[in-house]
């Protein structure tokens, strides 16, 4: 009987610019898929309905919360912009791989799967667990791009903390999806068109 031979597998770190197209929107959709997956296992251990944190309040305060924080969260990420070097706010050019060749429509997409997706994980399942403080620590140390650069990263973290707020506050976690949505999309349609132009 003749052996056979097993390829032996590896990982191995990847520079950004490494990535095509394709790898890159697997790992999008397949990390986004893994932070449903745990949040919903996360949500239904603790003994709630997932189904029940989703349902769309009759009440509409949660826009204003949702809309109000992020347009704060864009002035503030304005500002940064100007008065911050570009070298201490990068993220190794992810943002701009994702989001510099896609059509709008995409963008909308994305943006909608990762904002439902991670603030189900993280203001859905971990703040439940960990109150608004811990969780914003994982959020800005699962964002390990930043990590780098001290500017971003506590970015990340008043950001991550401000989006635990208005979920409290508004008592939906729409508030939080909307305003997490809402940043990503003006974000990536910035990058994608200024690509255009």
């Amino acid at each position: 009987m003749k052996k056979k031979k097993i390829r032996s597998f590896k990982l191995q770190r990847v520079k950004p610019e490494q990535l095509t197209d394709r790898l890159l929107l697997a790992n999008l959709y397949l990390t986004q898929g893994l932070t449903l997956l745990v949040g919903l296992i996360w949500i239904w251990a603790q003994g709630r309905n997932p189904l029940t944190l989703l349902k769309l309040p009759t009440d509409l305060n949660f826009v204003w919360w949702g809309l109000g924080l992020a347009a704060a969260m864009l002035v503030v990420d304005l500002f940064l912009s100007r008065v911050v070097p570009d070298n201490s706010m990068d993220d190794g050019g992810i943002n701009e791989m994702i989001f510099k060749h896609r059509p709008i429509w995409h963008i909308v997409i994305i943006t909608l799967i990762v904002g439902i997706c991670e603030e189900l994980l993280f203001r859905g399942a971990l703040q439940y667990a960990f109150g608004p403080y811990w969780t914003s620590i994982i959020f800005a140390a699962i964002h390990f791009r930043y990590l780098k650069h001290w500017i971003p990263t506590g970015w990340v973290f008043v950001s991550s903390y401000a989006l635990g707020y208005i979920y409290i506050e508004s008592g939906t976690l729409w508030a939080p999806i909307l305003c997490h949505f809402m940043i990503d999309l003006i974000s990536g349609l910035i990058i994608s068109l200024r690509r255009e132009k």
